[in-house]
């Protein structure tokens, strides 16, 4: 009897299983997301307020000083007037039907201003679009608002289907209830939609020959002899069909516009998204063209690839893949690949293009945590230049089913949609502003005006001029596997004791660095991947407290800004961490996992244990813990390595926590750590984090370099320089292959730099999971750190807290850089000399110039 209880058991876990995988209707029905099969499209439309004759056909809807709006009653596109410079923004290509690339769908999303991507049942994605799916079937409403504009799409119709119609029907019913009501045209149809199986004695439905007229004529005809949903029903169930009644795949979405002084505010609202529960939305795209530069204009998209990069239009490159990157990184806690792809992040939800007649700079206001920017050139799928951002909706993940004979695996879904809406301002810029330092600049107003950066940081004066920061991380200590009898257990080997940092701290002193910034890690719970921050124990192997204590004493009176590290959203360590109680779930249910790449294999290695994604939702009371276990010891600052880097999910069933949601756990925990009066520098510096932030380590200050991309510029650095210092990756653990490279970049960037360093041989990271500090001994990098910084520091000295407000490129490798006050540094990347501005810039120099005030 046990074997079959056994496989009554699975058979019962699996059909509950099946049923939480493959269908998201709970979640969406609770949400009330189903779509309203109610909702007229008659009546609406919008007066018209004034007319331009630069914009023919459309209405004029909005104004203001700085802009118009137009709307195309007949399919929803609008078009924005500049009316700095008369520049005309239009959300579909005006010429898009000469445009000879595109042709199907890809011809219909031109015009087009919204697309949604949804999933079956088993996973698989498909597309709707604005155009195609709603405005075609005259599904499209337009509405005046108190702040502007409100358009209504449905997307697909009610119209029934051969899907609507009996697969199978017995041969005395179909002839009794069906044929016999009909007259000899209607009987003629019916020979054609069913074919009789003469084995089976059934009528079966011809799918083939269900098309166009034909379904049509048959649809009416059964409609005619009375045939009704219980009809239906009771052939399925005398069949024995697996066929069910189909869900209308009916999608309804708004789209609301406004003008706000020079920007033009998109949003698509989250009440007013509805889809069927048997076909959640993936992702949702918006004004996919709005701007789109055509085969024969010239300008650049401008991305935001870590540190940034523009894409040239019409720079051929399409055999290369489109560019496509989400905004803050990977969630952690989807299904991460094996495979190792080594790039730069999102850090800021912007995106732009740059035109002859102006420019068009994107921010994203609301939903970035969710949101991917897309960008692609034209010949490709048409003859356009474009970027856009899409937001995701409901995330899929797969489980797998195991069993006896064979393992299958399903799709499961998000439960719920985010709670947030999804707004997009688009600012119109003319003049110098055309310009990606324009753009960086206004980017930068922006979040001023918006307590979205903290207050400026004071700048010096040629007589009492501020050093350029010197970041130094020191590790403490590691766990590393020793024997007692050839009994393995872990032992915390210490690398940089307290004193030892005092030690290099002096030394450092002594050669002339200054403006020290010492982010020591590796200090507490047992090292640098050390146990969740439940409680703080400072390793004695480094110390103890008293020596913490004299460490920061000795920061603060030699004015070394001290930052001891802690890891508050991974746990790097199981011991004291429930990992099914406090870890992310994954879609899987699995806890969310995260294994180390292993550079050698090029991919993850799972033959060592996993750190684990702590859940959002136990984040709070670790920054509690961490804030009460530091504040004796009165450091001053914090260094937190991924709260301002990383952004996780928790999909554990009925208890989720989105993107959006997280993302706002995260800037509470930075609240809350502030007002403690700590500063705070964090790894990563995502655009939510910056208000927060005093310094960024591993800053991006590069992009991703993809084969689409044609310049990397410094938007990231343009934005927050004089408001936030950083600096990009530790130089002796970094890509650069000299140091004459990391000081270019440094000046060209305004970044600080930054080593990581231990006190103890390197042999001491032999046979540890630590290889990655194999070669950074302070003593074999402190000299020439010294004369790095000493170069670096006679130059920026001057522009120290100051903007980064103009950046050019001079020539292949030779770029100019103006700082606020006036002065200006040309570096030469090469290694022969150039000719810039009429000056020599020597191979792998530089040159200073201009005014400062």
């Amino acid at each position: 009897m046990r074997k079959p209880l056994i496989m009554l058991l699975s058979i019962l876990f699996s059909m509950s299983v099946l049923a939480g995988c493959t269908s998201s209707s709970s979640g969406s029905q609770a949400g009330g997301h189903e779509p309203n099969l109610e909702m007229s499209f008659e009546g609406g439309g919008l007066k018209s307020a004034f007319g331009d004759t630069a914009v023919n056909g459309m209405k004029g809807v909005l104004e203001n000083k700085q802009l118009r709006l137009f709307m195309d009653e007949a399919t929803g596109g609008i078009a924005v007037k500049n009316q700095a410079d008369g520049s005309i923004w239009y959300s579909n290509p005006p010429d898009r039907e000469a445009d000879a690339k595109a042709s199907g769908d890809n011809k219909d999303l031109l015009s087009a201003q919204l697309k949604l991507d949804f999933y079956n049942n088993l996973g698989q994605v498909s597309s709707v679009n604005s155009y195609t799916d709603s405005v075609a079937h005259k599904q499209m409403k337009l509405e005046q608002t108190p702040e502007g504009v409100k358009v209504f799409y449905q997307f697909g119709t009610t119209a029934k289907t051969a899907e609507d119609l009996p697969m199978m029907v017995g041969k005395e019913r179909f002839e009794e209830k069906i044929v016999s009501k009909m007259d000899k045209t209607g009987q003629r149809t019916m020979k054609i939609a069913y074919t009789f199986d003469e084995e089976k004695g059934v009528y079966k439905r011809n799918d083939e020959a269900l098309k166009g007229l034909q379904l049509d004529r048959t649809l009416k005809g059964f409609e005619e002899a009375g045939y009704t949903e219980e009809d239906l029903q009771q052939d399925i169930t005398e069949n024995n069909l697996s066929q069910t009644k189909p869900v209308p795949r009916i999608f309804q979405l708004a789209i609301e516009y406004s003008l706000d002084g020079d920007q033009l505010v998109v949003k698509v609202p989250a009440a007013d998204i509805r889809y069927p529960a048997d076909y959640p939305v993936n992702d949702i795209s918006v004004l996919s063209f709005l701007g789109a530069g055509g085969s024969k204009d010239s300008g650049s998209i401008l991305v935001p690839d870590g540190s940034g990069a523009l894409i040239h239009f019409n720079n051929g490159k399409t055999r290369y893949p489109a560019y496509k990157q989400a905004v803050y990184g990977k969630d952690g806690s989807m299904e991460l690949t094996d495979a190792y792809a080594q790039q730069q992040e999102v850090k800021l939800p912007v995106f732009g293009l740059i035109r002859e007649q102006g420019a068009m700079l994107g921010i994203i206001e609301q939903g970035a945590s969710l949101a991917t920017i897309n960008a692609d050139t034209s010949g490709r799928l048409n003859g356009y230049n474009y970027v856009y951002p899409s937001f995701t909706l409901i995330a899929k993940g797969e489980v797998t089913l195991t069993s006896a004979e064979q393992n299958r695996t399903l799709p499961r879904f998000q439960q719920e949609p985010p709670k947030t809406d999804y707004v997009i301002r688009y600012a119109f810029l003319s003049g110098d502003e055309a310009s990606y330092p324009g753009m960086a600049q206004y980017y930068q107003n922006y979040l001023t005006r918006h307590g979205g950066l903290p207050e400026a940081q004071a700048a010096g004066t040629p007589e009492s001029p501020v050093s350029t920061p010197f970041y130094l991380e020191l590790v403490g200590g590691i766990t590393k596997t020793k024997h007692v009898l050839g009994i393995p257990y872990q032992s915390l080997e210490p690398l940089t004791t307290f004193d030892e940092a005092e030690t290099i701290l002096k030394q450092m002193q002594q050669r002339g660095i200054d403006n020290i910034r010492l982010k020591y890690a590796g200090w507490f719970n047992r090292g640098l991947d050390h146990k969740v921050p439940d409680r703080l124990s400072v390793d004695k192997a480094l110390g103890g407290s008293k020596g913490l204590n004299q460490l920061t004493a000795f920061a603060k009176e030699q004015g070394i800004q001290l930052f001891p590290d802690v890891a508050l959203l991974r746990a790097n360590q199981t011991s004291g961490f429930r990992v099914n109680q406090k870890a992310s779930r994954m879609l899987s249910e699995i806890p969310a996992a995260v294994y180390p790449y292993n550079m050698a294999l090029n991919r993850r290695d799972r033959t060592v244990s996993p750190a684990y994604i702590i859940s959002p939702a136990k984040v709070g009371g670790y920054v509690d813990a961490t804030l009460k276990g530091i504040g004796p010891f009165d450091t001053g600052g914090i260094s937190l390595r991924d709260m301002a880097d990383q952004l996780n999910s928790d999909f554990r069933k009925n208890q989720e926590i989105d993107r959006a949601a997280s993302e706002q756990i995260s800037v509470q925990s930075l609240d809350r750590i502030t007002g403690q009066s700590l500063r705070i520098l964090a790894d990563g510096g995502n655009a939510y984090a910056l208000p927060y932030l005093t310094d960024i380590t591993n800053a991006p200050v590069s992009s991703s370099q993809f084969k689409l991309e044609d310049e990397e510029i410094p938007f990231y650095p343009m934005v927050v320089r004089g408001y936030v210092n950083y600096t990009g990756k530790p130089y002796n653990l970094s890509t650069f292959t000299s140091p004459r490279q990391y000081v270019l970049r440094s000046l060209e960037y305004g970044s600080g730099l930054y080593y990581e360093w231990i006190h103890a041989p390197n042999y001491k990271v032999k046979d540890t999971d630590f290889g990655n500090l194999y070669a950074v001994n302070y003593e074999q990098w402190i000299n020439q750190a010294a004369d790095m910084y000493l170069e670096v520091n006679a130059v920026m000295k001057n522009v120290q807290n100051q903007r980064l407000t103009g950046h050019e490129k001079l020539a292949d490798g030779v770029y100019k850089s103006t700082y606020e006050n006036g002065l200006s540094v040309i570096v030469n990347y090469n290694r022969t000399a150039v000719l810039a501005e009429g000056r020599t810039v020597e191979a792998e120099s530089y040159i200073t110039g201009g005014e400062q005030s």
